[in-house]
């Protein structure tokens, strides 16, 4: 909204510093820390009205060090970071963006899925919240419609060389227009199922090799794995943030930092010289994805102020799965997402541990007769807390290490 505002005071008044308006950098800075503050503002008073509610989280007896003194702190936070992106990107972003479009109901989508999920295990008293079936149909849905808008909508884009274009057959939107140097003047906008794929030479990947066996009509057919993939990714990601959500600030720092990795890939994705340079695909209008990441940057950092140890407030579903769709659905839209297994490495490590001990234990009691455990207890960082290490160590360990993945994940941009 104030991007409006102050559109129309640049072009009808002259004020100074209306135009500051028109520099991403400038709504991006603002974005993150508007952000903070209302997370932080507005996190106090939440709190005390969910202590009012007692609203408060259920712990089971797992024999973890601190287990106990958890008993009863606010859950359901996940409204502070919710509230925190939806008013500082309503305020500073284009709201006729079709990226900002998904990533808003991405946002409330998924939150409202972690919002009935911890409602029927607060009000409800029923542990087992919302149905899996129900979690999953959720995310199918969205994925769904995340797949499908990249598949059809004219907003979302690629730029090409007009020849290759053609050879592929792939749809032209708009011719883009030529520098005043003449160059790009071959250069086109497609709508094609292509995204970057690290570290190969060319960067590029088509799902539409993958049906390499239609030959001509793979085009007309792509969708049959790039919904499926988009879906699977939606999936995964939101999961595994819900699994990572298990001790005092450890989904809330970990997505700070992928935050903050997203928006340098969508500057770079939105900016031609970057783009070239790269040598990645250029993305016209996403760089309203960098005014998301900010707002998104700073409600994590603003959260995680009250669910540092010792945590005033769990974040809940409500929190967890929607940090994951909206780190799903920013990596999908700014093809990006082969990228995640490294971006999103903790998540990755703490949804294997917990396949893996569920299989050993299935595995071990068909063959030995008795279930067996790789780790002393699954997600993994709870089998270090029973090793006897203080969840802050734990906590600052995997922000270090997300710190080097997200490192080597915008490395790989230049790696061929």
């Amino acid at each position: 909204m104030l991007y409006y505002l102050f559109e129309f005071i640049e072009k009808n008044y002259d004020i100074p510093g209306a135009g500051l308006f028109g520099y991403i950098t400038f709504r991006a800075g603002v974005a993150i820390v508007l952000s903070l503050v209302i997370s932080m503002i507005f996190g106090k008073r939440i709190i005390s009205s969910l202590k009012r509610l007692q609203v408060g989280e259920t712990v089971r007896d797992l024999g973890l060090a601190g287990q106990k003194e958890k008993e009863g702190t606010p859950t359901m936070g996940g409204l502070i970071i919710i509230l925190a992106i939806l008013l500082p990107c309503l305020l500073l972003a284009r709201l006729d963006n079709i990226y900002i479009i998904i990533m808003l109901l991405t946002t409330v989508w998924m939150g409202i899925i972690g919002f009935i999920d911890d409602y029927i295990k607060v009000f409800r008293k029923n542990k087992q919240g919302l149905s899996g079936k129900f979690k999953v149909l959720g995310q199918i849905g969205l994925g769904l419609i995340i797949g499908l808008t990249m598949l059809f909508s004219n907003d979302i884009v690629v730029r090409m060389d007009a020849e290759v274009a053609a050879s592929k057959g792939y749809e032209v939107i708009e011719s883009v227009e030529a520098d005043k140097d003449g160059s790009r003047s071959n250069m086109v906008y497609v709508k094609t199922t292509m995204t970057n794929v690290p570290f190969a030479k060319g960067n590029q990947f088509d799902y539409r090799s993958l049906l390499w066996f239609l030959g001509d009509n793979a085009l007309l057919w792509v969708w049959i794995v790039f919904v499926p993939i988009t879906i699977f990714i939606v999936t995964a990601v939101s999961n595994g943030a819900n699994m990572t959500d298990g001790i005092d600030g450890l989904a809330t720092g970990v997505s700070a930092i992928i935050a903050a990795t997203l928006a340098v890939m969508a500057y770079v994705s939105s900016n031609t010289v970057f783009a070239d340079y790269l040598n990645i695909f250029y993305l016209p209008h996403s760089e309203e994805l960098v005014i998301f990441a900010g707002c998104f940057l700073g409600a994590c950092i603003g959260f995680l102020w009250y669910n540092a140890h010792p945590a005033q407030i769990f974040m809940g579903d409500t929190g967890s799965l929607t940090i994951g769709g909206i780190i799903a659905a920013m990596a999908i839209l700014l093809r990006k997402e082969l990228l995640i297994p490294l971006l999103c490495g903790i998540f990755l490590i703490e949804t294997l541990s917990v396949i893996i001990q569920v299989w050993y234990f299935k595995y071990s009691r068909k063959k030995y007769g008795e279930g067996r455990r790789v780790f002393l207890m699954s997600p993994i960082h709870h089998h270090y807390q029973k090793k006897g290490m203080h969840e802050s160590k734990i906590v600052t360990r995997m922000w270090i290490v997300s710190m080097l993945l997200a490192v080597l994940t915008i490395i790989t941009l230049k790696i061929r």
